[in-house]
């Protein structure tokens, strides 16, 4: 390079710098863009720490919520961020990891939770095999889906209707034993007796 014998050795040390510095970056060897992090039992909170949109609650572990929330409010669907959660009842989160973790979820990972006063235990997490505690595959369901609501079940997405109804879902919102106590109005307290006798053994 000519114009480096006659720039001086400081330029031709600046020049060198700048070089490895424009490798290291092409190479993929610099700081990453984003933060991937361990998705684990710290990952799950109280839902009501997430952002609510419409009936559900959303998120994104990696920080990105912006994005996240643009995706959840468009009327027209999205493909949500790496790290966006989604949860409509406290026990169950779908988590969008990076991309090429799972083509066949359009790279969700999907969550069953065991919640208590003090945290969470994740009781099943996975792609395909998840099934909720009614006895669904998670995948199964919001595989249904129409693809430009990237596997997001809501109302009018094209999903099965699920087993509760809004009542239920609010009462289950409120009641989850991570979160501060919230009251129940007589409506939510009722449904939430209901799902208790649906469930029980």
């Amino acid at each position: 390079m000519p114009f480096l014998k006659s720039a001086g050795p400081k330029t031709a040390i600046l020049a060198t710098l700048i070089a490895s510095a424009l490798l290291t970056a092409c190479s993929g060897e610099g700081p990453q863009t984003s933060a991937i992090k361990a998705i684990d039992e710290d990952s799950f909170q109280c839902i009501r720490d997430l952002t609510p949109v419409r009936r559900f609650f959303a998120g994104n572990l990696y920080g990105d919520l912006d994005a996240t929330l643009t995706a959840a409010k468009s009327e027209t669907g999205a493909v949500y961020p790496a790290g966006s959660i989604i949860q409509l009842v406290p026990g169950e989160a779908m988590v969008k990891r990076e991309a090429g973790y799972s083509a066949s979820t359009n790279d969700w990972e999907f969550f069953e939770l065991d919640l208590s006063a003090e945290g969470t235990a994740i009781r099943v997490r996975g792609h395909e095999d998840v099934v909720n505690r009614f006895g669904g595959n998670c995948l199964e369901c919001h595989a249904q889906a129409r693809p430009e609501w990237d596997m997001v079940c809501e109302l009018d997405h094209g999903c099965d209707p699920i087993p509760i109804n809004n009542e239920m879902i609010r009462a289950l919102q409120k009641t989850d034993p991570r979160c501060p106590p919230a009251e129940l109005t007589e409506a939510e307290s009722e449904a939430l007796a209901l799902l208790m006798q649906m469930t029980a053994p």
